[in-house]
């Protein structure tokens, strides 16, 4: 069978089952535009911006167990989804990019539109491509998809020159991939596994510590198994929340800059660690010298290699898939016949308590301005925590990780490593069209939400009936509270004073907008919005502006350095 070059794109994304491709066109992809509009079993999704394109793909892929596909054209299409790209690229999120590329002939030219492509993604992407001969095309698509999801995930670009996709040759989709250069390993070093089973049984003080690969690698019921067969306490990162039922007594909260006393306290004094699917940053543990100050042995899974002793040393590395090796530790313990120490685990879950006693995340909830985290609480209750949560970057990103308890994996969408401003509605966008009918909430903040509004003429053409949840203080609420505690009260560019009127703007786009500034408001209107089912509701909560995210661990500090609110 003889395809054009855009004609095989088409055809190896049909081989590939991809349901939907966020994108926007341009002169470099038209042809592969003209072979998407003669079919109808892959739909596209035009969005207002490159960089919702990649984020709405992104959304998908994270609420999914499927590669997102995003496609722009060259030059600034590509520059445009970089910041897309890198925002999967931190938090390992499995996509293939196509983007166009000035005709073969006028590479290195400075050609209209042009762009050097694989130069400017290389550090953000696992792989990208360059196709140069139409007759690699089928086999380099074949070996995207598989990159992207297999060993650690992560977004991989092809580019396609536009008279590679106006070329001509026999179409043969590969059934397979065999890549000499590289081979993840799944199966955990049975030995290592052996060593990690006589640590935990060993451990006075253990602590399991979990990651976005819980999540990732859909190991989120392997691990409730194991933590509950040891009875150890067990925390989530910001990007592994969901990872462990969050409503579950041996939960202590989610750990690290903005995490909770108790979590923090456990992390930093126990004696046995198991790392599981993490990566030990430094929103984290904070300081690694801080951290090391404290002697305990560290168990490491991790299905990358390079993330093993990376930045803290590790006893036992185990390179592997999670759910088999959690499985394998769960074997091995149940062949050992062995428990852990009953007296001395009691022990360490009263001092747990203790610090549990602080209740670090309470807050003023007679006060006469909306509280932030009162709306979240509400959200919570008024969803029954089924909702998917895509959060922008900011105070609200971290409100929503403390407030809404997320008992499943793959509800919780935000941009944890890269920090992407931006990227909660158009990940929305990608959420609910992977799950129609279910409820979907964007959090977000004055300043988020402004750097991809446009993507509510999207959210109209396609009929998406999001729920915003805008948490408004008049601020960039992060720097603002950053210059309050550690740049004595200058708030050097951290106002914003020319707000749209947020209700106007949204009905403007032809959806539902709504005010709330009174707490006593704030159950109703999110019930109101939640009952129109087909609408995308916006949702401006006119929240305190002085309010700050506690506890909070100041960058360079070590884990225990907590800066509590009653502290001030």
């Amino acid at each position: 069978m003889v395809l054009t070059g855009a004609e095989i794109v088409i055809r190896c994304l049909q081989e590939e089952k991809v349901e939907y491709v966020f994108g926007y066109p341009g002169g470099a992809v038209l042809f592969i535009y003209d072979e998407l509009f003669k079919q109808d079993k892959v739909r596209h999704v035009l969005v207002r911006h490159e960089q919702g394109a990649v984020h709405a793909a992104d959304g998908y892929a994270r609420s999914t167990q499927k590669v997102g596909v995003a496609l722009v054209t060259s030059g600034p299409g590509v520059t445009n989804a970089v910041t897309g790209i890198a925002t999967a690229h931190m938090d390992s999120i499995p996509l293939v990019i196509i983007t166009g590329q000035v005709p073969r002939a006028y590479i290195g030219q400075d050609a209209f539109q042009e762009v050097d492509t694989v130069g400017i993604t290389r550090p953000c992407v696992k792989h990208n491509y360059l196709v140069k001969d139409i007759r690699d095309l089928a086999a380099t698509i074949k070996k995207a998809f598989y990159l992207a999801q297999s060993g650690r995930p992560g977004p991989v670009l092809v580019d396609i020159p536009k008279d590679v996709s106006a070329d001509r040759c026999e179409f043969d989709y590969p059934k397979s991939v065999a890549m000499r250069s590289y081979n993840p390993v799944t199966r955990g070093h049975q030995g290592q596994i052996k060593k990690a089973v006589q640590l935990l049984l060993e451990a006075k003080r253990p602590m399991i510590y979990t990651g976005g690969g819980v999540i990732l690698s859909d190991a989120a019921d392997r691990l409730a198994g194991l933590v509950r067969q040891l009875g150890f306490p067990v925390t989530n990162t910001l990007m592994g929340l969901g990872g462990y039922p969050a409503s579950d007594r041996q939960f202590i909260g989610m750990l690290g800059m903005h995490g909770t006393y108790e979590a923090n306290m456990a992390m930093q004094n126990c004696d046995v660690l198991l790392a599981v699917g993490a990566r030990f940053d430094d929103r984290v543990i904070g300081n690694p010298a801080h951290f090391a100050e404290v002697p305990r042995k560290i168990i490491h899974i991790d299905i990358d290699p390079s993330s093993i002793s990376k930045r803290v040393k590790v006893d036992v590395p185990i390179v592997g898939h999670l759910p088999e090796v959690l499985d394998d530790i769960g074997k091995q313990l149940d062949a050992s016949g062995a428990r852990a120490d009953d007296k001395a685990l009691k022990a360490w879950w009263k001092q747990i308590d203790e610090w549990r006693g602080k209740d670090c995340l309470r807050y003023d909830r007679k006060s006469r301005i909306i509280k932030p985290q009162y709306v979240i609480e509400k959200l919570h209750e008024v969803t029954g925590g089924e909702a998917f949560v895509c959060s922008d970057v900011g105070q609200h990103q971290m409100w929503a990780a403390q407030y809404y308890k997320f008992d499943k994996p793959r509800r919780w969408m935000n941009s944890g490593g890269l920090g992407t401003m931006g990227f909660g509605l158009p990940a929305a966008m990608g959420v609910q069209l992977a799950h129609p009918g279910s409820p979907v909430v964007c959090v977000t903040g004055e300043g988020s939400i402004q750097m991809c509004i446009q993507e509510l003429s999207t959210c109209k053409q396609y009929r998406l009936p999001l729920k915003v949840v805008l948490l408004n203080n008049g601020y960039l609420g992060m720097v603002r509270q950053w210059q309050q505690l550690f740049h004595g009260n200058r708030y050097a560019e951290s106002y914003v004073d020319a707000l749209p009127d947020f209700v106007r703007l949204a009905e403007a786009y032809g959806h539902v907008g709504m005010r709330i500034e009174k707490p006593a408001d704030v159950e109703g209107a999110l019930r109101e919005a939640f009952q129109r089912k087909d609408d995308l509701v916006f949702m401006d909560f006119a929240i305190d502006p002085k309010e700050n995210v506690y506890p909070m661990v100041q960058g360079g500090k070590g884990l225990t350095d907590m800066i509590l609110a009653e502290e001030l």
